[in-house]
C-alpha cells in the first residue's frame, strides 16, 4: 500500500470553525488580500471575454446584496439563481450568502413544470433570471405563492420586477454581511431525479470545508502549478457549484465561466485559450473529446492541463486511457452526492519547486479510488454492517471520521423531507451510516469498484449485471459514442441484456455492427453479460447533471413489454 495515503490519513484534522461563510471565504477575503487577482474570465458563445477581479467581484456582490435587502430578502430566506456561466451567477452566490439567506440554483435547461415544482416547494421569496430562461420562468411566477420579485439580468432586463443593472447602479447603503454559524443553511440544491420526485438537499456553510479534501487531491494537490479552472458542469449543480467555482474562489484562483453550449474542439480551443491546467471534465464529456479529438495534445499542443477530475458516472478504463495516452493526465476519477459531495476519488502526484515528490494514492483503472482524508468509508449491507473485501453492497460514508469527530461534509437534510432524511441514514442520529444508493465493492486497499446505481443493478439468467462494466466495454469500440446497458423482460430468463448504443459519428447501425459489437463484448466480458439486443438511438436520456437516465430506457422496455403480454 502507498505510504503517502495512511499519512494523509491518520494525520488529517478537520478545522471547522463555529462561524463560516462562503461569501467571507471565497471573496471578501480575497478582496482585502489580492483585490487585483483575477477571480473569473467570462467568455460567451460567441467568443467575448470580460476579466473580473476579486476587488470587482466584492464590490458587485456588496452592492446587489444591498439591493436584494431593499428587495425584502432576509436571512434564511431562499433566493433562486437561474442563470448560466455567466459573472452574475457567481455574484449573486456572494451576495446570498452575505446576506445569511439560502442560494437556490436552478438549471437554465429546466422547463416550466420543472421550475415550478422547485420555485413553489422550496417557497423562494426571490428568482435572478437572464434570457435563458426568463420566458419560463416567468409563465409560471404567478403560480408561486411566495416567489415576491424576479431580478432580470442581461437581455432579460425590463421584464422582471426589478433589473440587476440597477441594483448595481443605485447608490449602495452601507451593508454590513451577515455572521453565519458553520452550520447554517447556505445552499438548496435540488438532486436530479435519477430514483424519483426531486428532492432538496439543504447544504449548510460548513459543507464547502468537507469537499475540500477531495478537491485538493483529485485537482493533484490544487492550487500547487495551478493557472485557470474550467469544467463544462453547469454551476447550478454540484458538479459545477462545490466541485468547481466555491472550490476555486476558496482557494483566491481564476475560473473560466463559459456561457455556451458544449462542444469537444470548443472545450479543447477554450482550455487552451485561457490556460486552462485544472479541470472537472464528466465522462460524458470526456467521451465526446475522445471520439472527436482522439488525438488529443497532438492536436492541441498548446493544452497546460495538468490535473483532470471526473465524476457522474464510471469513467472506465477507455476513457482513463485516453486521458493518459492522449492528454498526458491522469484522470482522477471521484464520487460523491449532493447530499455528501467528494468522498472517495483518486489523488494524483506532484513535484515541487525543489524537485520533491509527492505522492497521493494511485490511480488504479475502473476504480472510483478510495476514501479522501477526512472521510469514514465502508460497504454495507441492508442491516448496516459493514462488509468485508470483495463483498457488493451499499456505499456508505459514517457522520463521524475515524477519529470520532463530525464530518461537516453532511447535508442538514431534505428540505420539508424529514421522513426521506431518516431513510437515508441507518443507525443512531449521531452515529450513523449515510447510504448513497450506489452499489461497489472494497478491496483490501481500501480501494472501491463501482457497480452502479443499487436501482440501476439486474439479474439477467441468475447472474447480477452491472450496467457500467458493459457500457465501458462498448465505448471502446470506435463506432460507439456512448452507451446505456438495461434489462429487457423475459418470460424464459426474467431479463436479457439490452443495450442501447449512441453511434460515433460516420458509423452505420446495422445488423452486422450489431453482430460486432456482441462479438466485442463477448470477447472481453464473462459470456453472459454481453447485450442480447442492441438498439441504436441518437441520444440517450440524460439528467441536467450529465447522468444517463437509465429508469427512463428501463420503464420503456418495461412498457414495451407489456404491450406484447410478454
Amino acid at each position: 500500500m502507498n505510504d503517502a495515503y495512511p499519512t494523509l490519513y491518520q494525520g488529517f484534522r478537520w478545522q471547522v470553525p463555529a462561524q463560516f461563510n462562503l461569501y467571507e471565504a471565497c471573496c471578501a477575503r480575497w478582496a482585502r488580500q489580492t483585490p487585483d487577482a483575477l477571480a473569473l474570465m467570462c467568455e460567451t458563445e460567441t467568443g467575448l471575454v470580460t476579466l473580473h477581479r476579486y476587488a470587482d467581484l466584492n464590490s458587485a456582490a456588496l452592492h446587489v446584496a444591498a439591493g436584494l435587502a431593499r428587495l425584502g430578502v432576509a436571512r434564511g430566506d431562499r433566493v433562486a439563481i437561474v442563470m448560466p456561466q455567466r459573472v452574475e451567477t457567481a455574484v449573486a452566490h456572494m451576495a446570498v450568502s452575505a446576506l445569511g439567506a439560502v442560494a437556490m440554483p436552478l438549471s437554465m435547461l429546466f422547463g416550466p413544470d420543472a421550475l415550478q415544482y422547485r420555485l413553489v416547494d422550496s417557497e423562494a421569496k426571490l428568482a435572478i433570471v437572464d434570457e435563458s430562461v426568463v420566458d419560463a420562468l416567468l409563465s409560471v411566477a404567478g403560480s408561486c405563492p411566495a416567489l415576491a420579485q424576479v431580478v432580470a439580468v442581461g437581455a432579460a432586463a425590463g421584464r422582471g420586477s426589478a433589473d440587476w443593472d440597477a441594483l448595481l447602479r443605485a447608490p449602495r447603503q452601507p451593508i454590513a454581511p451577515a455572521t453565519t454559524l458553520a452550520d447554517d443553511p447556505a445552499v438548496l440544491i435540488y438532486t436530479s431525479g435519477t430514483t424519483g420526485p426531486p428532492k432538496g438537499a439543504l447544504i449548510p456553510q460548513r459543507a464547502l470545508i468537507g469537499n475540500l479534501t477531495g478537491f485538493v487531491c483529485s485537482q493533484n494537490w490544487y492550487p500547487h502549478r495551478a493557472g485557470a479552472f474550467w469544467s463544462p458542469a453547469d454551476w447550478a449543480w454540484t458538479g459545477g457549484l462545490m466541485d468547481a467555482l466555491l472550490p476555486t474562489l476558496y482557494f483566491g484562483g481564476r475560473i473560466v465561466g463559459f456561457n455556451g453550449r458544449f462542444a469537444p474542439e470548443r472545450a479543447f480551443e477554450l482550455m487552451v485559450k485561457h490556460g486552462v491546467t485544472h479541470s472537472f471534465l464528466f465522462p460524458t464529456a470526456l467521451k465526446a473529446m475522445m471520439k472527436a479529438v482522439p488525438e488529443g495534445r497532438a492536436r492541441f499542443p498548446g493544452l497546460q492541463l495538468e490535473a483532470i477530475m471526473s465524476a457522474g458516472e464510471a469513467v472506465g478504463d477507455a476513457v482513463f486511457g485516453y486521458g493518459r495516452e492522449q492528454l498526458g493526465v491522469t484522470v482522477n476519477e471521484m464520487f460523491g452526492q449532493t447530499e455528501i459531495n467528494y468522498i472517495v476519488g483518486n489523488g494524483g502526484r506532484y513535484v515541487d519547486a525543489q524537485g520533491r515528490a509527492h505522492a497521493g494514492w494511485p490511480a488504479r483503472p475502473g476504480s472510483m479510488g478510495r476514501a479522501y482524508p477526512g472521510h469514514r468509508i465502508a460497504v454495507i449491507d441492508d442491516a448496516g454492517r459493514e462488509l468485508p473485501p470483495g463483498e457488493a453492497g451499499d456505499v456508505a460514508v459514517h457522520r463521524r471520521d475515524i477519529h470520532g469527530h463530525p464530518d461537516p461534509v453532511f447535508f442538514l437534510g431534505y428540505w420539508k423531507r424529514d421522513d426521506a432524511t431518516r431513510t437515508k441514514f441507518t443507525g443512531d442520529p449521531d452515529d450513523s451510516w449515510c447510504r448513497t444508493g450506489d452499489t461497489a465493492l472494497q478491496d483490501a486497499d481500501g480501494y472501491v469498484w463501482y457497480q452502479g446505481r443499487s436501482d440501476d443493478m439486474f439479474k439477467a439468467a441468475g447472474y447480477r449485471i452491472g450496467p457500467s462494466e458493459v457500457e465501458n466495454c462498448l465505448v471502446k469500440h470506435p463506432a460507439v459514442a456512448n452507451a446505456a446497458v438495461v434489462p429487457k423482460p423475459d418470460a424464459e430468463r426474467g431479463a436479457l441484456v439490452k443495450a442501447y448504443v449512441v453511434l460515433a459519428p460516420g458509423h452505420v447501425g446495422d445488423a452486422a455492427l450489431i453482430e460486432q459489437l456482441q462479438k466485442h463484448v463477448r470477447g472481453r466480458l464473462a459470456p453472459y453479460e454481453y447485450p442480447k439486443e442492441i438498439e441504436f438511438i441518437d441520444t440517450l436520456p440524460m439528467t441536467t447533471t450529465g447522468k444517463v437516465q437509465r429508469r427512463v430506457l428501463r420503464l420503456q422496455e418495461e412498457e414495451r413489454a407489456a404491450r406484447r403480454g410478454a
